[in-house]
């Protein structure tokens, strides 16, 4: 990659030190759990726009949705459309999640879970979160690595420690509050250099549109998907329901506006970058048609485009946008990860554990969980397949059983039990056996954890004796310090 110079090498480091920096920087409003997980429930819409949108478009976003178009064609773009979709509704029931959060004390899926249906729905709930999470933050830690590595100058195992050590430490120092404004800065770069500048440069190179369509084979340009990309798909948006790291941004909003009004935004933007990606994609198949010859995978289609067509300066910028890109999502799921194991496994079996304990292993667990995770990029580097297929399971087992604790007030812990061990294993059976006739796991999962819900929480439902259900008030008025 002929287009990287020393200038921009200075500039990604610059960029990295500067992430670091954010996070020691907001280290000093942590003074309670609350703070570092949820910042204190006091992100405006804004913010909250920046880091959904920051969040959604990681490794498999930006970099793997590339390699797809690259390799595929426009079928990439239905890998998108399906979390869109979800998205937009979990953007209207995220209102319902930060007024839940607020009035009941709740800060997490598997703290829902308890309060309506007891200790064992919460730790089986938390326990497939955590594997989930941590299973993400190993796809982004691969993705990060592999893009290191096609820069230039390190091997695939020194990236991985690089992404490791600079998510680790900031998300470590501060949070959700480091989280979320180093997004916020993220997001600038990604939009400006990734969604704005490099598309326009890449149409200009190739000859607009037209002469796009007219390069590439006509297959290319076919919306036929595969029996893996249906799979895929039906997984997307079955998970935006139970997307742990969606409802962390719900419950740290300071109100049930700034929410629904912040996740709106979000998802729109992430609407654009799904055309934008497309773009991109295709410019590199016309533009560097020996890529994965080259690089040995597709995925490396975007970062050699950049390389390929930016200038000294802008190329490191760019490059930097791509880094944006993979560590808002990485941070988000370890803190997620954190938090899942800390708070909802351990704590309630360490009764002692007091606010300044729970800060201290908080940040000890974030720097051990990092590290699992880089074990995790370095033995097991098919990033997407092991993602889609912890995401199919999660999503089958968690995704009904968590819109039914926010919205159904007859569902039972009976119910939800059966509907998320029926899910899981229906999900891990099909897989095993091959995915039958080419169906995803998430689907026959999903379909059969609801009927089990539904049936037993009916069968085991008592009018004398129901399920806790959470305050819920319309008129809520909060002020915050931030």
């Amino acid at each position: 990659m002929n287009g990287i110079k020393i200038f921009d090498f200075i500039l990604i480091g610059l960029y990295f030190i500067g992430m670091v920096l954010i996070g020691f920087y907001f280290k000093k409003r942590i003074t309670k759990s609350t703070d570092y997980y949820l910042a204190g429930r006091s992100l405006n819409f804004f913010v909250i726009m920046a880091t959904v949108c920051a969040s959604i478009i990681g490794g498999g976003a930006m970099i793997g949705r590339g390699g797809i178009t690259y390799s595929q064609g426009v079928v990439a773009i239905m890998l998108g459309l399906p979390y869109l979709l979800g998205m937009y509704f979990f953007s209207f029931i995220s209102g319902r999640i930060q007024e839940v959060g607020e009035l009941n004390n709740i800060d997490s899926i598997p703290d829902l879970m308890e309060y309506r249906f007891g200790i064992k729905a919460k730790y089986m709930t938390a326990f497939l979160i955590a594997f989930t999470m941590m299973a993400t933050v190993g796809t982004q830690i691969t993705a990060t690595a592999t893009l290191i590595k096609t820069i230039g100058g390190f091997s695939y195992e020194a990236g991985a420690w690089i992404a490791v050590i600079i998510f680790v430490s900031y998300t470590a120092a501060s949070g959700l509050f480091g989280v979320v404004y180093t997004d916020v800065v993220q997001f600038i770069i990604l939009m400006l250099f990734m969604y704005i500048l490099l598309p326009i440069i890449s149409l200009v190179k190739v000859g607009g549109i037209s002469t796009m369509i007219q390069s590439v084979p006509k297959e290319m340009l076919s919306l036929k998907p595969s029996p893996q990309i249906i799979g895929w798909i039906f997984t997307n948006l079955v998970f935006t329901l139970a997307g742990a790291e969606m409802w962390q941004r719900a419950f740290a909003a300071r109100s049930p506006k700034d929410a629904r009004k912040g996740m709106l935004l979000g998802n729109t933007v992430y609407a654009y970058t799904i055309v934008v990606t497309l773009i991109i994609g295709l410019s590199a198949y016309i533009l560097l048609p020996n890529i994965i010859n080259d690089y040995g995978t597709a995925d490396a289609a975007i970062p050699a485009l950049v390389s390929y067509l930016l200038p000294v300066g802008i190329t490191g910028l760019t490059i930097a946008a791509l880094f944006a890109v993979l560590m808002s999502s990485a941070d988000t799921y370890l803190l997620i990860s954190v938090q899942t194991i800390l708070r909802d496994i351990l704590k309630p079996v360490w009764p002692n554990m007091d606010e300044k304990k729970e800060l201290f292993y908080s940040r000890i667990f974030t720097i051990l969980l990092g590290i699992a995770a880089l074990i995790i990029a370095l033995y097991i580097r098919q990033a997407y397949k092991t993602l889609m297929f912890a995401w199919s399971f999660y999503a089958a087992s968690v995704g009904l059983p968590a819109f039914a604790a926010l919205y159904w007030r007859k569902a039972t812990s009976s119910g939800i039990i059966s509907g998320i061990i029926i899910g899981f294993a229906t999900s891990i059976i099909w897989k095993l056996t091959g995915s039958p006739w080419g169906v995803g796991a998430a689907l026959p999962g999903s379909i059969l954890c609801g009927l089990a819900l539904v049936l037993v929480s009916y069968v085991t439902y008592k009018e004398d004796e129901p399920t806790p259900f959470p305050k819920l008030s319309s008129s809520v008025k909060m002020k915050h310090k931030y």
